[in-house]
């Protein structure tokens, strides 16, 4: 029998089944069993983790929390139901719980951003490379900051420093804004809706940007997680994948402080296109730095010396 046949007879699970007081105390363990086949037949990769984990969520606990629970009543139950059927339709789990870790952060996700990825700690794993010096930093704009992940991260290493994050979409400019107050760092810097970089005057120590890379042809390919559910306007990087690129290094001699430096994130195999870019704009290349996979994931730009 097929999980999603609707001529099959409503999974207990269903959020449209309401409980009868004989399902009123429903097994957590069988509830969780059914889950993971329900999860597994939608093509989740890691079925009965999620469950689990969507299961913690409902029930306002971690992992650990779910030994100690033996059912659920009614109201759980439905509302486990209503979180599966979400993450059954391939709805990404930080929307439907509403927050992702990134570095050290906790933060708020919606669908007006990207969600936070490991990959993108890359950034921040090479900032720390080429500043040690934790006074060294006092100023630092990340351009399209969606949840403020970067931004935020990198305040918290440089106690000293201040931030300006700016996007152009005003809901994800809100979003970096609550984020900023979640994380205690509202006070260090301010969260803005633009076009790039265009209300900036200054300079700064440290220019931040993860643009929309991902090739217009590539985009249907995409994993359905990503594809139906987040933000289009932040994946698509026009026909090449480098539209961003190609405005975003041209403003940056205008951004940079005196030894400055840019950290973009690329996607695979655009490490190769950013150095003629960068000396395009009168840049260098000053590190390309590997994610967890090996992929060249962070370019770190400077002005180019003489």
């Amino acid at each position: 029998m097929k999980i999603n046949d609707p001529a099959s007879p409503v999974s207990p699970i269903s959020p449209e089944a309401p409980a009868t007081p004989a399902e009123s105390s429903l097994s957590l363990v069988a509830v969780l069993a059914e889950a993971t086949t329900r999860l597994a037949g939608a093509g989740i990769d890691t079925p009965r983790r999620e469950a689990r984990l969507l299961m913690a969520h409902v029930l306002g606990t971690d992992l650990a929390g779910l030994l100690a629970r033996g059912a659920l009543d009614a109201a759980e139950h439905a509302a486990f139901g209503a979180a599966l059927a979400r993450r059954a339709a391939h709805e990404p789990m930080a929307y439907i719980t509403g927050h992702a870790g990134f570095w050290s952060l906790d933060l708020e996700t919606s669908p007006a951003t990207l969600i936070p990825r490991a990959d993108s700690e890359t950034l921040i794993e090479a900032l720390l490379v080429q500043r040690p010096d934790r006074a060294a930093v006092r100023t630092i704009l990340d351009l399209g900051t969606g949840t403020g992940c970067l931004l935020l991260a990198a305040l918290g290493e440089y106690p000293g420093a201040w931030g300006v994050g700016v996007d152009l979409a005003p809901a994800a400019a809100a979003l970096a804004a609550r984020n900023a107050r979640r994380t205690g760092l509202a006070g260090r810097c301010a969260m803005l809706a633009a076009d790039w970089a265009a209300p900036l005057q200054g300079r700064f120590d440290v220019v931040f940007s993860n643009p929309p890379y991902i090739p217009r042809g590539d985009l249907a390919g995409l994993m359905r997680d990503v594809r139906d559910h987040e933000p289009m306007r932040a994946l698509d990087g026009g026909p090449d994948g480098l539209d961003a690129y190609r405005h975003l290094t041209f403003l940056l001699p205008s951004l940079l402080a005196p030894g400055g430096i840019a950290i973009f994130e690329v996607g695979i195999g655009q490490d190769r296109d950013m150095p003629a870019l960068a000396r395009a704009a009168g840049l260098d290349i000053a590190a390309i730095r590997t994610d967890l996979g090996g992929i060249p994931r962070a370019v770190l730009m400077q002005r180019a010396t003489a």
